[in-house]
């Protein structure tokens, strides 16, 4: 009371140091502040006091304040342009191609901060060129740096390696989904300190990560949500925002354009039809494309045929993987993808990757079959959809188990990537499987195969645009779309509610770190210290983010350390292999709990 009313007689202490966070936040009780922002605005206050109260607390107990030493947007700006000068003296007509859409990204970089999209068909350089925009528009607008959503951590972990090289491993923070430690706020353990609160220049995270930390309700989560202001956002294979959730990611990317100075950029190979769900919440915008001519270019970067193969048992399509030097094999579930490779694991050349494998085991296979890919020795792949998006990989032949039209496409991507071979002769196999699809896709799979019917050409902008539609318009209605009803809880600042539905992966946020590679010493300085912002962000690529079920059954198992209440040091070396990774089961009673 004493404080308050100081205030009122103004002797508090000057306490505005927060519009330098938010500089464009509206004033309290703004006409436009209404509904969703009346929710957004309270958050980011939230934000900024709970960051600024854990930051100082970190420095207490470290006896130091936390400095990061960061550089400007046209510095790294420089290191972009130099690295893509070589470039320009493209020859062949699909660099040609991506000079075209590199060109025309960096010259909107001038157009004032909005909405934007980027179609840009599967070998079309979108990455660079979504990083050149953002980085040409950050300088231009005076951004505070550039965050990168990417849906899948397999995906991250391959977008890093490129950033890294172009900008230096110093100006990356890649905040993969992994342990969340939460405490009581006046506790003095350093787990509570742990969590990253993105103030790099350059951020790349997952979706997860992404729109749970702006839904959430926990400090650890929230604090983060300041710095997205002012912020430069690309939303890679925006195609894959959750269908069930995909409103309120709408809702939340219209609100951080509109009130909080970002500029977002919707970028996909197969562009969702979610204009009229962008008017919705952002009446007055209007979405620029950077690619241009789109039409054009799906038609210059087709480089693959599609065929419908019908039903194939898996025994016929192991036969038929046999009798390919070199093919790419993508399912819809991580145990077709285990029991599959086990079909083949006795051939040479045989490999298999999915979620279920640890990042760096995941890239050191993958730099094993980009090696034997090059030099034409066999190379069979089984995989789960993590190659299908970012994963730079080129096969004569890819086999698809039906789904989404766009996850499809996107495995089409994986072939004939250079355009090396005659289109013709480079198959993407679409096929049926008895393997039951995860119950999520049962719907895009339907969709799909309606679209297969009624379009010859499956990877058009047509068939590309009516899947969508079909999908988004007709299989679902808005409510699906808000499957929890999260924008009704937003609009009544029910903050645990929005929190306890926004679940993209409802129980899969359990991390289980494997001692594999440098992970080994990683897991005993964890034992020796205690986790700390630094250590976890090293220890991401030796994690397996497992669901629920999974974390308790091992841990009663006997192989699991727990070091927080949703992380874990595997005990058990023998459980995990380097080339499937975790087993689905400890014990056979409890193989009905995964998919």
């Amino acid at each position: 009371m004493g404080r308050i009313n100081n205030a009122r007689t103004g002797g508090l202490e000057d306490c505005s140091a927060w519009r330098k966070e938010l500089p464009d936040a509206i004033e309290p009780g703004g006409e436009r502040r209404q509904d969703l922002g009346n929710y957004f605005y309270t958050k980011m206050l939230f934000s900024a006091l709970t960051d600024a109260d854990w930051l100082d607390t970190e420095a207490y107990f470290t006896a130091k304040p936390l400095s990061l030493k960061t550089v400007g947007m046209d510095r790294l700006l420089e290191k972009l342009n130099t690295h893509i000068a070589p470039w320009w003296d493209a020859k062949n007509e699909i660099n040609l191609r991506r000079c075209s859409i590199l060109k025309s990204a960096i010259q909107h970089a001038d157009d004032l901060p909005g909405l934007f999209s980027m179609t840009v068909p599967t070998g079309g350089g979108k990455t660079v060129s979504s990083m050149a925009f953002a980085l040409n528009h950050a300088v231009k607008h005076q951004k505070r740096r550039v965050i990168y959503v990417i849906p899948y951590c397999s995906i991250l972990e391959q977008t890093q390696s490129v950033f890294e090289g172009i900008f230096g491993k110093e100006n990356i923070t890649a905040h993969y989904s992994g342990a969340e430690f939460s405490s009581r706020e006046d506790s003095e353990d350093r787990r509570v300190f742990s969590t990253e609160n993105w103030e790099a220049p350059i951020i790349l995270t997952t979706a997860v990560q992404f729109f749970e930390s702006v839904f959430s309700n926990k400090p650890g989560k929230n604090r983060k949500l300041h710095n997205i202001a002012q912020s430069v956002l690309v939303f890679d294979e925006a195609q894959m925002l959750p269908i069930p959730f995909l409103r309120p990611c709408l809702a939340a990317i219209c609100q951080l354009v509109k009130d909080y100075g970002c500029s977002a950029v919707l970028c996909t190979a197969t562009q969702p039809a979610v204009e009229r769900l962008l008017l919705e919440f952002s009446p007055k915008a209007s979405v620029r494309e950077l690619c241009p001519e789109p039409e054009k270019m799906y038609q210059a970067f087709r480089r693959v045929c599609y065929t419908d193969d019908g039903d194939l048992t898996d025994e016929e399509l192991i036969e038929r993987l046999r009798e390919r030097r070199q093919v790419l094999c993508v399912v819809n579930s991580r145990r077709q993808a285990q029991e599959l490779y086990h079909g083949l694991e006795s051939d040479e050349g045989s490999f298999h990757l999915s979620t279920m494998m640890t990042p760096y085991d995941r890239r050191q296979q993958l730099q094993i079959i980009r090696t034997r890919l090059k030099e034409g020795k066999p190379c069979r792949v089984i995989s789960t959809s993590l190659i299908e998006a970012g994963v730079d990989v080129d096969f004569p032949e890819v086999y698809r188990a039906l789904s989404g039209l766009d996850s499809i496409i996107q495995a089409g991507g994986r072939c004939n990537r250079e355009g090396k071979r005659p289109t013709e002769e480079s198959r993407v196999h679409i096929f049926r499987t008895s393997a039951k699809a995860p119950r999520m896709l049962e719907q895009n799979i339907s969709a799909a195969a309606r679209i297969l019917k009624n379009y010859q050409e499956a990877d058009s902008l047509e068939a590309i645009h009516a899947y969508f539609q079909f999908l988004l318009y007709t299989l679902k209605d808005d409510r699906q779309l808000d499957e929890k009803e999260i924008l009704e809880h937003v609009r009544k600042l029910r903050f645990q509610s929005v929190a306890e539905a926004f679940k993209l992966i409802d129980g899969a946020d359990y991390m289980i770190y494997i001692p594999v590679g440098a992970g080994k010493d990683l897991i005993q300085e964890l034992r020796r210290s205690g986790p700390s912002r630094d250590l976890l962000r090293r220890l991401g690529p030796y994690g397996v983010t497992v669901f629920r079920q999974y974390f308790s059954e091992l841990c009663e198992n006997g192989v699991l350390e727990p070091v927080s209440t949703n992380a874990g040091i595997l005990l058990d070396p023998e459980l995990y292999s380097q080339t499937t990774g975790l087993p689905f089961t400890i014990s056979e009673q409890s193989q009905a709990l995964f998919i």
